[in-house]
């Protein structure tokens, strides 16, 4: 019997040269499917009610509407009802902070392993690892853990940065970076590149989008993946309960 966990992690909500979630649109559409009472959190961004605004407006083109936690009366109950969730990205830590305030993490957690769909992007994405290490971002604010969601086995870096041969920048590459993080924990990281993103679903982690992906895992080389390639073999599989 086939689970009915399905997660969808975008790297990033914007491309050059594109407007908000044009690139993964069609993803989205598929994703969703005949899903209603989308349920987004904003958390990652300052201005929630801009941000909240910018999603609703962008899920009414696609003939979705939009509600948004921030402005739920009862936020873990808006999660029981929604049939679907949207974590936008922002800050990684300024995100999780928020969750954990709200006392969101056990409830989403829940809510996705019943079957009802996740999406995530960059800062969404991050949360959806077992912690927030691999992200880029500045801590802003001070969480109570770096665990987050754990939906994934493995941890998930937006924006993935292949190391450039002509730059004169002496600080660490993000390759440097993940190297680092495998030299004390044990998860695997996907080094996700703009335009790129990942489904998970029927037990499944399917790389899509344009850009492709590098995976590092702890003891081994990293390797280069392209779109359409299935990495359950080298990140794991997904966390279904």
């Amino acid at each position: 019997m086939q689970s009915p966990f399905r997660v969808l992690l975008i790297s990033n909500s914007t491309v050059h040269g594109r407007g908000y979630l044009d690139h993964v649109e069609e993803e989205i559409r598929n994703f969703l499917g005949h899903a209603r009472t989308i349920l987004f959190f904003p958390f990652a961004l300052h201005d929630q009610d801009g941000y909240a605004a910018k999603a609703k407006t962008r899920f009414a083109a696609m003939d979705y509407p939009l509600k948004s936690a921030h402005v739920a009366a009862n936020p873990q109950k808006a999660v029981d009802e929604a049939e679907a969730i949207f974590v936008g990205g922002g800050n990684t830590f300024r995100l999780l902070k928020a969750l954990q305030d709200l006392d969101l993490l056990e409830p989403i957690r829940r809510k996705v392993g019943s079957g009802t769909p996740y999406i995530g992007s960059s800062a969404g994405s991050n949360v959806a690892g077992p912690t927030i290490k691999t992200t880029k971002d500045m801590p802003i604010v001070q969480p109570s853990s770096f665990d987050s969601l754990g939906l994934v086995p493995f941890q998930i870096s937006p924006h993935y940065l292949d190391p450039d041969p002509t730059s004169k920048h002496m600080g660490e590459t993000q390759e440097e970076r993940i190297l680092q993080f495998l030299e004390e924990n044990e998860a695997p990281v996907v080094g996700l590149r703009e335009g790129a993103w990942l489904v998970i679903e029927d037990g499944l982690v399917t790389l899509k989008g344009v850009s492709g992906a590098r995976v590092f895992r702890r003891g081994h080389a990293p390797v280069e993946v392209l779109s359409g390639s299935k990495i359950s073999e080298l990140v794991g599989a997904p966390n279904a309960n």
